[in-house]
């Protein structure tokens, strides 16, 4: 992993390659390593993201974020999720509001 500046922000790289990611306890070694390097967010690929973290109901997003907005780091998601954004209105709704506030976001490229 490394650390990119992006506009004024120190964003931790997450690699697109290695083990799913979604559970709390992946959250906070992401945290502990954006810290550890000075980031203040983490970008993290859609391909690196457990096949259940864009289902709503597995509560997994949720969690992760939660621990993210806990720290107060930004974490950014990054690359298409359009097909499951196309079988979810709930998972549709919850992007339109996280991209909205602060903190967190869902974009296609960074």
């Amino acid at each position: 992993m490394d650390v990119r500046t992006i506009g004024e922000a120190k964003v931790l790289m997450v690699p697109a390659e290695g083990p799913p990611l979604g559970s709390e306890r992946d959250a906070t070694d992401l945290i502990g390593d954006a810290l550890s390097m000075g980031a203040e967010a983490v970008a993290i690929p859609v391909e690196r993201l457990h096949p259940e973290f864009l289902s709503l109901a597995s509560r997994m997003a949720g969690l992760m974020i939660q621990k993210f907005t806990n720290y107060r780091l930004d974490v950014v998601f990054v690359g298409d999720i359009s097909q499951a954004l196309a079988k979810s209105e709930a998972l549709r709704a919850f992007v339109v509001e996280s991209n909205r506030g602060k903190g967190v976001r869902f974009v296609d490229q960074l």
